[in-house]
């Protein structure tokens, strides 16, 4: 059997160690269609309190936001001291519980580079500084980012691994429009090409499972993305959790969440039509706790997992 190309095996190969992602919630950071700039209230799969603080200080700051024309950022000091805490305690659980000897730091929840230049240079410098960190992971929007930080993020990507993620969900705009996305297929488009312009790693984020929409437009969603440089990609199912706009569509019967063996069908799909050169950071995701609505597949990975690899063995290949 062939395993498929992964991120892993792309960092170890580049590498020849251990690299693990630290992912890293750092307040203040929220989106431009949570506060209100292109949208309300988010992405219809979006529970915005899924964003928890995960440390007494993050609490601290709750109700404080930042977005591209914010003029001053007096709590700068306190999310430095954020990202060093979180980085501290998760790299070192990291390394004893699974060996690990270099880490990126993923800068995960919410829009990352929706904030003043200078708050992000400075967060992004602090994050490069911490023990054995080789790079960065940026998770963002495509809305919501600037030339001005791209050329920084370049000038880092000299020296250290700069990854950036966009959220590409779909390349149909009716679908966007669905899910309150805020900004429309181009948008995408346009910024991961300028990233790769750059020289910028980038991974695209695709969701199968999206209102209305047919395998055929999963797939070709895939097959665009793939076209766009992107260089390594997310795949997910789209489930539904309570506190949402989406839960409410479900409840309604108004959305039907897409089943398992469809799931398995598509991917398998957009994996055999990937260029080699691509490499897989997640095949599937859920959420194990009782604010998952549906569908039920979704809640235990390992049987995600195996399944995945069963319909994945007919073609010779496993995760």
């Amino acid at each position: 059997m062939q395993q498929i190309y992964t991120y892993g095996n792309y960092l170890k190969s580049k590498f020849s160690c251990k690299i693990y992602k630290v992912g890293i919630n750092i307040s203040g950071f929220t989106c431009p269609n949570i506060d209100g700039t292109v949208a309300k209230g988010g992405c219809t799969f979006c529970e915005n309190d899924s964003f928890s603080a995960s440390t007494g200080e993050i609490q601290e700051l709750k109700g404080f936001h930042l977005n591209l024309d914010s003029k001053t950022n007096p709590n700068l000091q306190l999310q430095l001291e954020q990202l060093e805490i979180q980085f501290d305690a998760i790299s070192k659980r990291q390394t004893n519980e699974y060996g690990a000897e270099k880490f990126l730091v993923y800068f995960q929840s919410f829009t990352n580079t929706y904030a003043p230049f200078d708050t992000l240079k400075a967060l992004y410098d602090k994050a490069l500084s911490l023990p054995n960190v080789v790079g960065l992971s940026i998770g963002t929007r495509s809305d919501s980012i600037t030339d001005e930080t791209l050329d920084y993020l370049a000038f880092l990507n000299q020296d250290k691994e700069i990854w950036i993620e966009f959220g590409i969900q779909s390349v149909y705009d009716e679908t966007l429009d669905k899910i309150n996305r805020g900004h429309n297929s181009a948008n995408v488009k346009e910024w991961i090409l300028k990233s790769k312009e750059r020289g910028l790693h980038v991974c695209g984020h695709l969701i199968f499972g999206l209102p209305d929409e047919t395998k055929e437009m999963m797939l070709e969603t895939s097959k665009q993305a793939y076209s766009w440089g992107i260089d390594s990609v997310k795949y997910h199912p789209l489930y539904v959790v309570k506190r949402t706009a989406l839960a409410n569509d479900f409840t309604k019967g108004l959305f039907t969440p897409i089943s398992e063996e469809d799931y398995l069908d598509v991917l398998v799909e957009s994996i055999q039509m990937k260029p080699d050169n691509i490499s897989v950071q997640r095949v599937t995701a859920g959420i194990d706790d009782d604010s998952l609505l549906s569908p039920t597949w979704c809640r235990n990975k390992n049987t995600q997992i195996k399944n995945i690899n069963k319909a994945l063995k007919p073609l010779g290949l496993k995760y």
